[in-house]
């Protein structure tokens, strides 16, 4: 199985057809599944007027893979600005969960079935946030938004974050306890804001007196990163947390292990992939599974890229890696990427040469076999020690490092 991530692709009303291209060139992709857009489907500066969110609705009701939408701080958050038309922000989460989630399937011509936090009484109002499930591995969506997950430090009770925060709570609770009684092989979390995983406070006897300080420095993902370890500690297998970064990354992604439990010690079955892709207008990035692998995931950032003679036709452009991540396939082994296994990060593999120039440009790049249930054992070890960094591909891999 497949899947692609993209977030933060449009930034101006003219970027909508950028949006259109990407969405057409992952559709025409036939070894992804879906696509999670991981946020802010608006810029922070564009107003949050109805018409912007109905006609980037009606892009995403285009596509042809099904589309799972999480709300991003861009999206609601940051509507009071003046420069986003000083909205209530509430009132248009309002609206987009109205818009974006009226139903119990994903938006897209062919939209998969799936289930959202609206269906428990308790949490009526949250139905952005949503679990499935496929090929074993269950996945769970939820909003939680840069920056700091909307905490606010005004006076009195910060009743939208306090209420989301325990609906998120007991959804990420709920999905790996049904995760795990379904007997699924791993758990993927996808949210937009960046946790900050460095940031670790113990649990305080007095923490609930916060809510009141107003505390400048309080941390709004706090509840979160505790539910998370709460929620690797009885799943006990693989689990992944995919997110948002503020800044771009060099490789367009990074594969770490950062979460901490209380008595600070790092959380081993849990993996955090922090997405930041240089140029998120003409990349997404991929992630691959086959539980029979060894390790069973992998990541690489892909292109979107316009052929030539289909341009001049008219045609929705392709989307196709660039020749530095297509990973390459001798004897049956998956190639450079970037692998974890029981959320352990391992050494990429040496990447061979690119083509020429004149053989990139007027060819169709060929796409591997995604699916390799027996590696052989030439596959580099994995490595034990979560601190050891992934060594990034030689030679071809430049041009997805954006080097």
């Amino acid at each position: 199985m497949s899947f692609a991530i993209a977030s933060n692709v449009v930034n101006r009303s003219s970027d909508e057809t950028t949006l259109q291209q990407m969405l057409d060139a992952i559709g025409r992709d036939r070894n992804t599944s879906f696509i999670v857009y991981d946020g802010n489907l608006k810029s922070e500066a564009e107003p949050c007027r109805d018409a912007l969110y109905n006609t980037r609705q009606q892009i995403f009701d285009s596509s042809r893979k099904p589309v799972v939408l999480l709300p991003g701080g861009n999206d609601w958050a940051s509507c009071s600005s003046s420069q986003a038309g000083g909205y209530d922000p509430v009132e248009r989460l309002d609206f987009i969960r109205q818009s974006f989630f009226a139903d119990s399937n994903s938006l897209g011509q062919t939209p998969m079935s799936v289930i959202r936090e609206s269906d428990v009484a308790r949490f009526r109002p949250f139905r952005e946030n949503v679990r499935w499930q496929t090929n074993g591995i269950a996945f769970i969506g939820l909003n939680a938004p840069a920056p700091n997950n909307h905490y606010l430090t005004a006076g009195g009770r910060n009743g939208e974050f306090e209420d989301r925060s325990v609906a998120n709570a007991f959804w990420l609770e709920h999905a790996v306890e049904t995760a795990r009684r379904t007997d699924m092989r791993a758990v993927v979390v996808i949210l937009q804001g960046d946790p900050d995983f460095t940031r670790y406070e113990r649990r305080d006897r007095f923490a609930w007196l916060r809510f009141s300080r107003g505390d400048t420095s309080r941390d709004g993902f706090l509840e979160l990163k505790r539910s998370l370890v709460k929620a690797a500690e009885s799943f006990r297998g693989p689990m992944i947390v995919i997110h948002g970064s503020d800044t771009p990354i060099v490789k367009g992604f990074r594969i770490d292990q950062p979460l901490r439990n209380d008595k600070g010690t790092v959380v081993a079955n849990l993996t955090r992939i922090e997405v930041g892709l240089k140029n998120p207008r003409t990349q997404w990035l991929e992630v691959e599974s086959d539980l029979s692998w060894r390790p069973p995931f992998r990541v690489r950032v892909r292109d979107v890229t316009v052929r030539p003679n289909a341009q001049a036709q008219g045609s929705p452009p392709a989307s196709a890696p660039a020749a530095s991540s297509v990973p390459s396939v001798e004897n049956g082994a998956p190639g450079p990427s970037s692998f974890f296994q029981e959320m352990q990060p391992v050494q990429q593999h040496p990447a061979p040469a690119p083509a020429s120039d004149g053989a990139a440009s007027n060819a169709t790049p060929q796409m591997p076999p995604l699916l390799n249930p027996n590696p052989p054992p030439t596959v580099p070890p994995i490595l034990n020690a979560p601190s050891n960094p992934i060594t990034p591909a030689s030679g071809a891999s430049n041009k997805a490092d954006g080097q």
